[in-house]
């Protein structure tokens, strides 16, 4: 599938989304509350995610007080990965006790105009909605004691201070993205 998706420097699209919580997410909303907004392309079946789990609830708790809150979206087609519908994620956010906001994607709209392609997908935005970082969470995802360069977390402190993210981009590490047949 040809990706398109928001460039560094571009604006973010914004989103209308169900979460887990039962609540409509508006990416708007959450940028007139926050400094910075992470977004991860996730899903419940992905061994990769599964191993970031932890590492993105402690980026959460760590970052929460500065300004900057996570957000995860599953964009997966639930007909192609059953686990991966509505019901298996509000069970996946009980089951791993999830500290940020887990949404559905169900139309894919999000995830291609962001240019998500692996689950998991970061990326990075200001106040603004501008794009900052886009890409991996760090660089070892199978052991996270012996992870050399946090790239999501060094992104995220930088905003946060005023400064651009950099790298502003590194190719994402997971599995892919299930599109719907088109």
């Amino acid at each position: 599938m040809e990706t398109m998706g928001t460039v560094i420097g571009g604006y973010a699209p914004d989103f209308e989304l169900p979460g887990t919580d039962g609540s409509v997410h508006h990416l708007a909303r959450y940028l007139e509350s926050f400094r910075a907004v992470g977004v991860v392309f996730m899903c419940n079946h992905c061994p990769y995610v599964k191993l970031y789990l932890d590492r993105l609830k402690q980026i959460q708790t760590d970052f929460q007080d500065q300004g900057f809150t996570l957000i995860g979206i599953n964009p997966n087609d639930a007909e192609r990965v059953p686990d991966d519908d509505f019901d298996h994620m509000k069970s996946f956010v009980a089951e791993h006790q999830l500290n940020f906001p887990y949404i559905r994607d169900v139309a894919q709209d999000v995830a291609q105009c962001f240019g998500a392609t692996k689950t998991p997908h970061v990326f990075l935005l200001n106040q603004e909605g501008v794009l900052c970082y886009s890409g991996r969470i760090d660089d070892n995802p199978e052991q996270a004691d012996a992870v050399q360069a946090q790239y999501f977390r060094d992104a995220i402190a930088q905003v946060l201070s005023g400064a651009p993210a950099k790298p502003s981009a590194i190719e994402p590490i997971g599995c892919s993205i299930k599109w719907r047949p088109r």
